[in-house]
C-alpha cells in the first residue's frame, strides 16, 4: 500500500510540466477559495447519486459512468506522457489505443493487478491535475474539509462504508487491492474472500497527493521536488503508518490520518525551506 501511495505521488510530480504545457487545469483561478467548495459539492452530489443508484439496484449505470470517467482520465494521462516523446498525431493515436485496451481489460478481465495499475495512472493524473489547479490555501482547506467529511461518512453516517460495499462488486479502479498471499484472484473472490486482501480507497491516495503537487507548483523552487512537497510526502507516509497501527477488521477513515500527516509534513518542509 505504501508503494501505491509513493507511485502515485512520484508519477503526479512527473506529470506537472506536461499537464501545464497542455493547459489541463481543473480551475481557471487556482487562488480562488471557491474551488474547494465546488470540489466538495461535486463529491457530495456524486456520492448521493451513487447511493441512490445502488439502492435501486441499477449498478450497471454506475459501472458505465466509472468506465467512462476512467477512460477519459487514462486518455489524458497517456496523451501527456506520449506527447513528451511523440508528435501530436502519434500521441493521439497511441493514447487512444492504450485507453481502449485498458478500458476493455477493466470490463472483461478486472483482475486485481489490472485494477491497481489503472488506479495508479488515473490517481496520479487526477492528483496532478487538481494539484496544478489549486494554490496552497485552497488545497489546505480542501484537505481539512475532506478529512472531517471522511470521518463523519465512515464513523457517523456510515454511508461511505455502504458505498464501498456496494461498489466492490463492480471491480473498477476506485480502490487498490493488495493480496495477502500468492494465488489470490479478485475475479474468483467470494464475500468471505475479502479477508484475503487489503483494500484502500483511491481517494486516500489522491487527496494527499494534491498537496504534494500544489506545494511543488506554487512554492518557487528548482529541481524535481522542494522541501514542502517532500515534507508532505513524508508526512503522508507517517499518517499512513498511524492508520495501519490502529486499523483492524473495522473499516477506517483514511483521510483524517493521511491528510493530517501530509499537512504537518508540508508545514515542516515549508519552515525548513524558508
Amino acid at each position: 500500500m505504501i508503494f501505491f501511495l509513493l507511485a502515485v505521488q512520484v508519477i503526479a510530480l512527473l506529470l506537472i510540466h506536461p499537464l501545464k504545457a497542455q493547459n489541463m487545469q481543473a480551475f481557471e483561478d487556482p487562488q480562488s477559495i471557491l474551488n474547494p467548495i465546488w470540489y466538495m459539492g461535486l463529491i457530495l452530489a456524486f456520492t448521493l447519486f451513487m447511493l441512490f443508484i445502488i439502492k435501486l439496484d441499477l449498478r450497471w449505470i454506475i459501472h458505465l459512468i466509472i468506465l467512462i470517467v476512467v477512460a477519459f482520465t487514462l486518455y489524458l494521462v497517456f496523451f501527456v506522457i506520449l506527447s513528451m516523446i511523440l508528435s501530436p498525431i502519434n500521441s493521439f493515436i497511441g493514447s487512444l489505443m492504450l485507453t481502449i485496451a485498458f478500458t476493455l481489460l477493466l470490463y472483461k478481465y478486472p483482475e486485481w493487478y489490472i485494477i491497481d495499475f489503472t488506479g495508479i495512472m488515473i490517481g496520479a493524473g487526477a492528483a496532478a491535475m487538481f494539484g496544478i489547479s489549486l494554490a496552497i490555501i485552497p488545497t489546505l482547506v480542501l484537505l481539512i474539509v475532506l478529512a472531517i467529511y471522511d470521518a463523519i461518512a465512515v464513523y457517523q453516517t456510515k454511508h461511505m462504508v455502504r458505498l464501498a460495499e456496494g461498489m466492490l462488486d463492480l471491480r473498477t479502479p476506485i480502490l487498490f487491492i493488495i493480496p495477502k498471499k500468492w494465488g489470490y484472484s479478485f475475479l474468483e473472490q467470494t464475500p468471505d474472500g475479502e479477508k484475503n486482501a487489503y483494500f484502500m480507497g483511491l481517494g486516500d491516495v489522491v487527496v494527499p497527493t494534491i498537496l504534494v503537487v500544489s506545494a511543488k507548483v506554487f512554492i518557487i523552487s528548482t529541481g524535481f521536488i522542494n522541501l514542502p512537497a517532500l515534507g508532505a510526502i513524508i508526512g503522508s507516509l507517517v499518517g499512513f503508518a498511524a492508520l495501519i497501527l490502529i486499523s483492524g477488521e473495522r473499516p477506517q477513515a483514511g483521510l483524517p490520518f493521511l491528510n493530517t500527516g501530509t499537512i504537518m509534513g508540508f508545514f515542516i518542509g515549508y519552515l525548513l525551506q524558508t
